[in-house]
């Protein structure tokens, strides 16, 4: 089992192989996903959303980060691992953003981080890397702007937009990005950008022509209440599953048939 590591990435753009990403919060489902064969885990601040209940992710704190890394960690054996810093963890100073950056490596085990970006943040993004510590940028609909851009919304169907992101993105790899998240973007535009940078792109909501893809392991796995975005597809649908183990469950223990003979001791 050989360990996905940043040139791993490099190499799977160069031969058209797609790369697979997808979230983790916890070890138990890190192992998992790791067994599954993805190729990236990244632990998100999505988690705010799907862990903590939280209408978004601003209010998730750099030791919450820390935590849920270091124990996604204890799951991985193959994929790259991947922590997102959370807001306001890089957006004071270049030199707040490499210790922060530097924490999610040193204390919890992530292999790269993972930055919103604009402009503002190229510099950000060069002395990250510069430090040692793999940046992936994430451009487009960025979660962490919401309150700027006016809510969730599809980043760049104007001309000028379009035109931005895509000097963005070539920016951003040459500020030492090793990868770019591309989120809610049009699939037109996603396609030109991949073909315009040599490092990969992964897309949610971007379209199929980015080199990998990736998803909240809630969403894809059906346990995510709705409404989901339009982006997601269902693998499976565990939150009726679940819901209907549990009332079963609830039903058996009111009804006296559980802890039956087979499931008690003598």
């Amino acid at each position: 089992m050989k360990k996905v590591t940043v040139p791993t990435l490099y190499s799977m753009k160069k031969r058209g192989e797609k790369i697979v990403m997808v979230t983790a919060y916890d070890a138990t489902t890190a192992n998992i996903v790791d067994e599954a064969g993805v190729d990236v885990i990244l632990v998100g601040d999505s988690l705010g959303n799907v862990i903590q209940g939280l209408p978004n992710t601003l209010s998730v704190t750099m030791d919450e980060m820390i935590y849920h890394v270091k124990i996604v960690s204890r799951g991985v054996k193959r994929a790259h691992l991947c922590g997102d810093m959370p807001f306001m963890s890089y957006q004071v100073s270049k030199e707040r953003a490499i210790e922060n950056a530097g924490r999610f490596v040193k204390e919890a085990g992530a292999e790269s981080v993972k930055i919103e970006i604009n402009e503002n943040y190229l510099e950000t993004v060069n002395a990250i890397s510069r430090a040692g510590i793999p940046v992936m940028g994430h451009i487009g609909l960025c979660p962490q702007s919401i309150h700027l851009t006016g809510g969730y919304k599809v980043q760049g169907r104007e001309e000028s937009e379009a035109r931005r992101l895509l000097e963005l993105a070539i920016a951003a790899k040459e500020a030492g990005a090793f990868s770019l998240v591309l989120e809610s973007i049009p699939k037109e535009l996603a396609k030109k950008i991949t073909e315009s940078i040599d490092i990969p792109t992964i897309g949610i909501g971007a379209g199929p022509f980015c080199d990998g893809q990736v998803l909240v392991i809630n969403d894809l796995l059906g346990i995510s209440p709705e409404p989901v975005p339009r982006f997601v597809k269902k693998y499976a649908n565990l939150r009726e599953t679940m819901l209907r183990a549990i009332r079963e469950f609830a039903h058996e223990v009111r009804e006296g048939t559980f802890p039956d003979e087979e499931h008690s001791y003598s």
